[in-house]
């Protein structure tokens, strides 16, 4: 049988009610308390506290807060009126029972109402997330679509650029071997003129002599076509060795098209995650290939958290973490084992690198953070830093306000930081 709690005290006015309702020496939490437009009940078994209002009221802005073993209860009214008494005194047993369950039909209509618009606003929340990511990915992929094509306008330009200087070379070096030889022609045509001017020269002798005068000068005219012929070929062009020498690269891609400060930054996390592999060599080349994976290290370590062998879960987290240090959850289970094992500055380390990790805080790593947060206060009230461990829980509460365990542990830190300050 409940203890019903009759002493209350309330005042009205014409827009709003004011109930006082002594619970001194009860814990009263928000969770106590259930009120719909015409119900009011507070319930801390064994005691309660029922009241079918008078009218209706706005149950959405009306509020509750507890103090000093005091509950103080702020109704607005719906309607402008004022009431003639605090609850329905003239009804009935059944009508009574039908404002009952008309209330908890109400708020659980209430509940679900509130529990699909926070589906709404996640899978809003998630839209407008792969919006963002899309969008900076198409900037992006323009501005490098657009520095690719700055870079090839520019070596168009100069290929172009390159190929008039080339034609302008080869037509200088053309007008320069036609003047060349057009100046060697001229010469052999003097050459030509003066020999034939000396075999003109008059013969005394007779007929005889003077043809084989003019046979003597065909063969010589004969002889000084073949040497002209033979003065008109070039010499022969020279050999020589090209050397051809390129641009030491580690990428595929030239030079021009590449983001010197960004393939930097990538050789030097390749070159650090070698160095911290080439570390752990000898013992990384006797494990198995699947043990060589984060994935089945962190499910074995949770499979051995289960059964109570936290320094083999400790070791499983410790080699997933060598080989990828990125996963907050290797950080969050590791801290848990941690605490079991009571090792809580490397708690309060896992579990603020794992924080670290978990940005931007996100609805999908709500329940992450809230572990983390607690798994840290939890360490820091054990080594009796209380205060740092009311932040933490505090922050938690802040992420799942309606986490009743986390509300009493809060509690609890609250009156021990009280306690403390009043010894002191």
């Amino acid at each position: 049988m409940p203890v019903w709690l009759r002493e209350h005290r309330w005042r009205q006015t014409a827009s709003a009610v004011y109930l006082s309702l002594p619970v001194r020496g009860l814990r009263v939490t928000p969770a106590n308390i259930f009120c719909t437009d015409r119900y009011l009940k507070v319930s801390i078994p064994p005691f309660l506290f029922e009241a079918i209002l008078y009218a209706p009221i706005d149950d959405t802005n009306s509020t509750a807060k507890i103090g000093n073993g005091i509950i103080f209860f702020t109704l607005y009214k719906k309607e402008v009126a004022m009431w003639d008494s605090l609850t329905l005194a003239t009804a009935n047993k059944e009508k009574l029972q039908y404002l009952r369950e008309n209330a908890v039909l109400k708020a659980h209509e209430k509940a679900k109402a509130e529990t699909e618009a926070k589906r709404v606003t996640k899978q809003e929340h998630k839209k407008y997330a792969l919006e963002a990511t899309m969008k900076l990915e198409e900037a992006e992929r323009k501005r490098i679509e657009d520095l690719k094509e700055k870079e090839r306008q520019k070596v168009t330009e100069e290929l172009e650029l390159w190929k008039k200087q080339q034609d302008a070379a080869e037509k200088q070096k053309r007008v320069q071997k036609e003047g060349e030889l057009h100046q060697e022609v001229e010469q052999l045509k003097e050459k030509k003129k003066e020999k034939n001017n000396k075999t003109r020269i008059p013969n005394e002798g007779n007929s005889e002599t003077r043809i084989k005068a003019t046979k003597g000068c065909r063969g010589s005219y004969s002889m000084f076509s073949e040497n002209l012929k033979e003065e008109q070929l070039p010499a022969p062009r020279s050999t020589a060795t090209i050397k051809i020498n390129f641009t030491s690269r580690v990428f595929p891609t030239a030079l021009r098209e590449s983001r010197v400060t960004e393939e930097e930054e990538w050789l030097r996390k390749q070159a650090e995650a070698r160095r911290t592999i080439s570390d752990d060599l000898a013992e990384l080349e006797d494990l198995k290939e699947e043990e060589k994976n984060p994935d089945w290290l962190k499910d074995k370590g949770n499979k051995m958290f289960a059964t109570g062998n936290y320094l083999a879960a400790v070791n499983a987290y410790n080699l997933a973490v060598r080989l990828n240090n990125k996963l907050p959850l290797l950080y969050l289970n590791r801290a848990a084992c941690h605490l079991k094992l009571r090792n809580l500055h490397k708690v309060i380390e896992d579990s603020s690198k794992a924080l670290e990790l978990l940005t931007p805080p996100v609805p999908d790593n709500e329940n992450a953070r809230v572990k983390a947060y607690v798994r840290r206060g939890t360490a820091f009230c054990q080594l009796e830093l209380y205060t740092e461990g009311l932040q933490d829980y505090e922050a938690a509460l802040k992420i799942d306000p309606k986490n009743e365990n986390i509300e009493k542990d809060a509690e609890k830190i609250r009156q021990l930081i009280q306690g403390t300050t009043q010894d002191s």
